[in-house]
């Protein structure tokens, strides 16, 4: 049988980068036996649509790399891949429960409920749920006559469909990451399958859509793992084959500590979503491609938390990943979430990179090719992300306004202040103003007045760029240029005095 995998998010928000691994841990999955990959957008709680979301979802994985072979926005032969648009293929299967028996029709009130729930809170009852022993208290196909029934849904009376859950049934399945799992149906309650207002709860939508696609391993996170032994009884009750089961691990806070939230990365300071989001009222939040994260470094990075491929090797381009990755290599436990070790990745790909591409991107910042070309040598090797080759050399835009007076108590000393004029006479007589004329006249002149240029160049650096550190400063004076580094040290040597 050829794998069939499916990412199935909500559209309820910006797609948290939990939900980015578990589609990429799908798709690699997928390419990696010559299967398929689908993305269903499950939309049937319409009460916690968000408007633009399931672009955002799309956009997201697109920029990734992360490509579906069918589904939302690309078609294919199962479509609507939208559940919203599937409603009548939903009915037709509860309809197929309630005519074998497997569900049946409730009644209740919302006030009936909660009236059955307190009673049995009051009672010190475990697990107060709507079962096999309380639905005979309920009002619902069990307690009323089939005329009673047909009337009520003849005369428009709301009502839902729940699954009629087994009284002693031992559910068991075997989970690739997990291994054995076993519950008894006593444990469960009879969930609802389709609501009063005709839309599918998520768990039969989502096992009549697995099966109507074929779908042959279900992989997602461990969130989900309760509701397992709930979808093998659906699929029991249809007479179906249940895919196989492999539940992720969590994503954990960067302590360790609990799963990933928003809030973690607030107070973090790092992102927890794959590209920018904006809300209803105006919040936004950060994503990895806005703040500088290169999509090829994010993959990297997801793949590694909660897979172990076996070997030493750390980066990994997607083909490879492909070729690597077994669910076997996933780990049980969560994954701490160290956003050092994202920004690692992003540093080793930047290094990578082609120069072309990356001097066309510093290019689009700085709208000057030739010094795009000089900031990337400058700083390609220097930089965790791409916009640091420009913003972490602001002098090289504007001179200093101010200096770093503790590098000025230490080095602008009376050697410096003697090195200084004699600097600016020898920059004065260097025609090519490039990093070795420049390297040569200072390192072959200031000698001649029994200086050594290592002890003032510090100083050099203070005068130029209000800094004591930074990379590369032969070549920052050429990129600045004759008459700018001369009027700089002027400058200096009249603040500094």
């Amino acid at each position: 049988m050829s794998v069939r995998v499916r990412f199935a998010p909500s559209p309820t928000g910006p797609l948290h980068i939990g939900g980015v691994r578990t589609a990429l841990y799908n798709y690699l999955f997928a390419k990696k036996n010559g299967g398929e990959f689908i993305l269903r957008i499950e939309d049937t709680d319409q009460s916690r649509y968000v408007a633009g979301a399931e672009e955002y979802i799309i956009d997201s994985l697109n920029w990734l790399g992360v490509n579906f072979d069918e589904g939302q926005s690309v078609g294919g032969p199962h479509a609507p891949y939208r559940q919203s648009e599937r409603k009548d293929i939903y009915h037709k299967y509860a309809q197929q429960l309630i005519d074998t028996g497997k569900a049946y029709y409730a009644f209740d009130t919302a006030d009936e409920l909660a009236e059955m729930r307190a009673e049995l809170e009051a009672a010190k009852v475990d697990n107060p749920s709507y079962n096999s022993v309380t639905r005979m208290k309920m009002k619902n196909s069990f307690t009323l006559s089939k005329e009673e029934v047909e009337a009520k849904i003849a005369a428009g009376e709301p009502h839902v469909i729940r699954l009629n859950v087994p009284i002693k049934e031992e559910i068991r399945f075997k989970d690739i990451i997990r291994d054995w799992v076993v519950v008894h149906s006593s444990t469960i309650d009879d969930k609802v399958l389709l609501k009063a207002d005709g839309m599918p709860t998520y768990h039969l939508a989502n096992i009549v859509d697995d099966h109507e696609m074929g779908i042959t391993h279900v992989i997602r996170g461990e969130e989900w793992l309760p509701s397992a032994p709930l979808h093998v009884l659906l699929y029991r009750a249809f007479g179906w084959q249940h895919p196989e089961f492999a539940h992720l691990p969590l994503l954990l806070k960067p302590e360790g500590n609990g799963k990933l939230s928003k809030r973690d990365g607030l107070l973090g300071d790092f992102p927890v979503f794959p590209m920018e989001w904006k809300d209803e009222a105006g919040e936004v939040s950060r994503g990895f491609r806005e703040d500088g994260y290169l999509p090829e470094a994010v993959l990297n990075f997801l793949a590694l938390l909660g897979w172990n491929p076996g070997t030493e090797q750390e980066f990994f381009d997607l083909e490879e990943l492909i070729q690597a990755f077994s669910l076997e290599k996933i780990n049980k436990s969560g994954a701490r979430f160290d956003i050092q070790k994202a920004q690692w990745f992003n540093e080793h790909y930047i290094k990578n990179m082609p120069e072309s591409e990356l001097i066309a991107q510093v290019n689009a910042m700085v709208n000057d090719e030739r010094l795009a070309a000089n900031l990337v040598t400058l700083m390609k090797d220097r930089v965790k992300f791409v916009k640091e080759i420009v913003s972490e050399v602001p002098y090289l835009f504007n001179a200093p306004a101010e200096y770093d007076m503790a590098i000025a108590e230490k080095k602008w000393d009376d050697l410096a202040k003697k090195a200084m004029p004699i600097i600016v006479d020898l920059l004065k007589g260097v025609n090519d103003f490039t990093t070795e004329n420049i390297h040569h006249a200072i390192w072959e002149g200031l000698p001649e007045h029994e200086i050594k240029p290592g002890k003032v160049m510090q100083a050099l650096r203070l005068a130029v760029t209000g800094v004591g550190n930074g990379p590369d400063l032969m070549l920052m004076l050429q990129i600045l240029g004759k008459d700018e580094v001369i009027g700089r040290i002027e400058r200096a040597i009249e603040r500094l005095k």
